[in-house]
């Protein structure tokens, strides 16, 4: 038996079937059904042209190249359980609360955010890949800082669209309106943590430096105050945001702001951006806000 001629005729067909679907997707042009759809090819057909032309790998380019291609048909895309990829113990972790994260969200970004929502999944899908390969630093990085800030757009998005909706319904009280109100055009920056977490990622140290370089002539004390979701106990979650506001307050003690010119808060779980009911895990009550002190 001519084995060697038998793995030649494998490999023949596993490159033929992995170039079919990237070159449909190249080969045609398509009129998604929704805008969802629309910026879920767009990532993915970057992604796949990144695959097959630079890096000449076609499983990855197969893989984004299939996804585009569902999107085309208006499938609801989400990224890979991360159960898909080989990763190491520690880098599940990290990859699984980020899909835990996102599919918290998925649901209202559709409606409300649908560009970042797409940037996200396909992102995360470039992030655990890059990881199982593990030897593109600078790809694995890019394609997490991408996630992460799509992610922080995402749950400002949902923060401002629930503040909207509980000042629709506000009556005659006063207690419908929550601490993150934008109430006399303060200037505020939101920063988000992962769950039970106080440390800061990249994408939350340029927010915060961004935030303080744009308004530093415009501020001069300012109020940080943390917040946690409902899950865990409220003593502990109490404990958390005052943790999550001191992290915060030493970037800005890095930066030179005056020990003095800084207040902090710790609101636990009292003050959520999304109302939720107790033991509810969600990534946009998990933040620390900036403002000015008037």
């Amino acid at each position: 038996m001519n084995y060697k001629l038998i793995s030649t005729t494998l490999i023949l067909f596993f490159l033929i079937g992995c170039s079919s679907s990237y070159k449909e997707l190249s080969n045609n042009t398509f009129d998604p059904p929704d805008k969802f759809s629309k910026y879920l090819i767009d990532y993915y057909k970057e992604k796949a042209n990144f695959e097959a032309k630079e890096m000449h790998d076609w499983n990855s380019a197969k893989l984004y190249s299939e996804k585009a291609l569902k999107a085309t048909k208006g499938i609801r895309l989400r990224p890979q359980k991360i159960d898909y990829w080989n990763l190491s113990e520690e880098k599940y972790y990290e990859l699984n609360k980020s899909y835990e994260n996102l599919m918290i969200v998925y649901n209202n970004a559709i409606n409300l955010d649908p560009l970042n929502l797409a940037i996200a999944i396909s992102s995360l899908d470039c992030w655990a890949e890059q990881e199982e390969e593990n030897w593109q630093v600078w790809d694995i990085e890019k394609c997490k800082k991408d996630f992460l800030n799509a992610m922080h757009n995402i749950y400002n998005v949902i923060e401002k669209e629930t503040n909207k909706k509980k000042l629709d319904k506000k009556d005659s009280s006063d207690s419908l309106i929550v601490v993150t109100k934008n109430q006399n055009d303060q200037v505020r920056e939101i920063i988000y943590f992962d769950f039970d977490k106080s440390k800061l990622n990249e994408v939350n140290l340029e927010e915060i430096k961004k935030f303080i370089n744009l308004n530093k002539d415009f501020i001069k004390k300012y109020l940080i105050v943390g917040h946690t979701d409902t899950k865990g106990k409220k003593e502990y979650n109490l404990k958390l945001s005052l943790i999550r506001a001191l992290t915060v307050k030493e970037v800005l003690l890095k930066m030179g702001i005056n020990d003095k010119d800084i207040k902090i808060l710790a609101e636990g779980e009292n003050k959520l951006a999304v109302i939720t009911a107790d033991e509810v895990k969600h990534p946009a009550n998990r933040r620390v806000e900036i403002s000015k002190i008037n």
